[in-house]
């Protein structure tokens, strides 16, 4: 998975586009496979509990894969990230911080690009199922991805949740950087480590100014 996180890195465009996404938007994201296909589905809001349409991945034992915005955000104004998920369950006998536990549920990331490829920063927002709410670690597979437990465990699970997370502070905090702007968004449910399943529900996601 390391090589493939690279090249992700490597080419990423630089096109302005929208800073909110529903989740029709969100399923019309290029797909990026590490391993197999995570099941993307768009489900009306009338059947997701939330009062708007939802995402629904589904990761069936041994798949991977996420769907990624290749965008360019400026920062300056709006480095606030919003987003609504929901995680129906979680691992078990997880080492997170290994290459065989680099699995969740659920994860919502960000990209900050930079020449040559290495250089590249990045922040995964995950559903923990094992590390702690508010921990930070590297990622197993690629160092300059930095993870943290947003949620954690099975505390809320079935429920809708709203997150909000200033990704300028956290890229000053994790990486020692201040990008001006970011080069991508994704989302990602992944098995292919774990061998279990999950289920996992995105919400709209949304860039806000730091005052909202």
């Amino acid at each position: 998975m390391a090589y493939t996180l690279l090249c992700l890195l490597a080419l990423l465009s630089t096109t302005a586009l929208a800073s909110e996404y529903r989740a029709a938007d969100i399923l019309d994201w290029k797909t990026q496979s590490f391993e197999g296909q995570t099941d993307y589905s768009v489900v009306a809001k009338g059947e997701t509990g939330a009062g708007h349409a939802a995402v629904r991945a589904a990761c069936r034992e041994g798949t991977a894969s996420g769907l990624v915005l290749e965008s360019k955000h400026e920062m300056a104004n709006a480095p606030v990230l919003e987003w609504r998920w929901r995680v129906d369950s979680i691992y078990s006998g997880l080492n997170e911080t290994s290459r065989d536990g680099d699995d969740y549920p659920a994860r919502v990331y960000v990209v900050a690009r930079r020449w040559p490829a290495f250089r590249s920063r990045a922040i995964n927002y995950v559903w923990a199922s094992s590390q702690p709410q508010g921990a930070t670690w590297e990622n197993a597979f690629a160092s300059q991805f930095m993870m943290v437990a947003v949620r954690s465990g099975d505390e809320r699970l079935g429920e809708w949740v709203t997150e909000r997370r200033n990704v300028l502070e956290d890229f000053r905090r994790l990486h020692g950087m201040e990008p001006e702007h970011i080069d991508a968004l994704a989302i990602m449910t992944d098995c292919d480590n774990a061998g279990q399943s999950a289920t996992a529900w995105y919400g709209p996601i949304r860039w806000l100014a730091p005052d909202r």
